[in-house]
């Protein structure tokens, strides 16, 4: 079955509101091994709509829309599909009905406004809203499928969970293969020696096919294949998992939902180890995905974010002379700040991140990107410098993410 997305708002189009639904479905589609070959973003324009829907009407086996089913006047997905299929637009009473009984359980009065989302093409199946007002709309037409489902995605996913899903597998052949994938996570190495150290693999792929992404820090490598139950999936996937892992070797941390927080969170209680942060440029960000990883507090003693120099003083005990002669931007300084962060508390290993990220504040010796991150343990020390481009964010979050990648490499070490 091939499948096309067709998401219908001008708020979409414009960058205003983030296109979350089409990530989800595409994910959703894929597991079903249903193929989508095209998406479209189109504004709240009725011929504009109707050429894109008709298009995708000719190529697809299954157009899904999203958007448009509301009350007002800019909600064309209804007037689309009954443009698209020659259809009638029709009030249906039984939609209507629950429709008027929900809005005045609500305290709200039931107007020809909000009576629009009871309009059906004719022949077409309304398909419950439990969250919201606006049914969805599902239309069999010259033996391919139409489906509309509201914007928002708490009712778009519940809908499409318990209705969608499940109408779709029933016309999908019995034994019909699925798409699986894996994804392997890699720290601590550039994408382009990522790719480097697998390019025969990438330039052979066959099945499974593998093609590597960037993550904010990480480098992702995808696996997948079409098989017709998990287990012959994993069959293919394990030997070019196990050689992937000779050639990267602990860089390659993870698969799937692994992250590098959890992960260095299961050897830190593995090894009965405790760890502290101490922040400055990052302003908690480390802290914050440590904590994101649920038992934390069984390891994660200390986080504190010490911003000015009188606070690393005070709080950490960093030297003021360190700081006068190398500036709070710089090795001592980070060393210094993991040291302190794992004194104040009596972890077992203190990490400390300072650094410029921007957009001001730069200089030529150290320009907006410049970051250091220590690490101090009973029996050593270590420092990285990063220099790191993209805006603020990126640099912080960045930043965390290389921070924990060394943390892992200690570890591992």
């Amino acid at each position: 079955m091939r499948a096309e997305l067709v998401c219908v708002g001008t708020e979409l189009l414009l960058g205003e509101t983030l296109n979350t639904n089409a990530q989800y479905l595409g994910q959703r589609l894929a597991h079903l091994g249903i193929d989508i070959y095209h998406q479209t973003v189109v504004g709240d324009n009725l011929q504009r709509a109707c050429e894109v829907t008709a298009r995708a009407l000719e190529r697809s086996d299954l157009v899904l829309m999203t958007g448009g089913l509301g009350p007002t006047m800019d909600d064309v997905t209804r007037e689309v599909i009954a443009a698209v299929t020659g259809r009638a637009l029709r009030r249906d009473p039984e939609v209507a009905g629950a429709l008027a009984a929900q809005l005045k359980a609500r305290g709200l009065r039931v107007s020809e406004t909000q009576l629009r989302q009871a309009l059906l093409p004719e022949g077409a199946e309304a398909l419950p809203n439990p969250f919201g007002t606006a049914p969805g709309i599902w239309v069999e037409h010259e033996g391919r499928v139409i489906c509309a489902l509201p914007g928002p995605p708490t009712e778009l996913r519940e809908m499409f969970e318990s209705q969608v899903e499940p109408r779709l597998r029933r016309r999908l052949p019995p034994g019909a293969p699925v798409l699986y994938r894996r994804i392997l996570k890699v720290c601590g190495l550039p994408e382009a020696e990522v790719e480097d150290r697998v390019a025969d693999l990438i330039a052979g792929q066959t099945d499974p096919t593998i093609a590597p992404y960037a993550r904010s820090g990480e480098i992702h490598l995808r696996l997948a294949t079409k098989a017709p139950d998990p287990e012959t999936a994993a069959a293919r996937f394990d030997p070019l998992e196990e050689e992937i892992r000779r050639r990267l070797g602990h860089h390659l941390f993870g698969r799937d939902d692994d992250t590098l927080a959890g992960v260095i969170g299961r050897i830190l209680v593995e090894r009965g180890l405790t760890l502290a942060a101490a922040e400055s440029c990052t302003g908690g960000l480390l802290g914050a995905r440590i904590t994101d990883v649920p038992g934390s507090s069984a390891y994660f003693l200390l986080s504190a974010v010490t911003y000015s120099n009188e606070a690393k003083v005070r709080v950490l005990g960093v030297p003021r002379p360190v700081l006068e002669r190398h500036g709070a931007v710089s090795e001592p300084v980070a060393l210094a700040m993991a040291e302190g962060a794992r004194r104040v508390v009596g972890a077992d290993i203190g990490i400390g991140i300072t650094g410029i990220a921007g957009p001001g504040g730069g200089t030529p010796a150290k320009p907006v990107g410049t970051v250091y991150v220590g690490l101090s343990w009973q029996h050593g020390q270590r420092c990285r410098r990063l220099n790191l481009r993209g805006s603020r964010a990126d640099i912080r979050n960045r930043t965390v993410t290389y921070a924990l990648a060394l943390l892992l490499e200690m570890l591992q070490s």
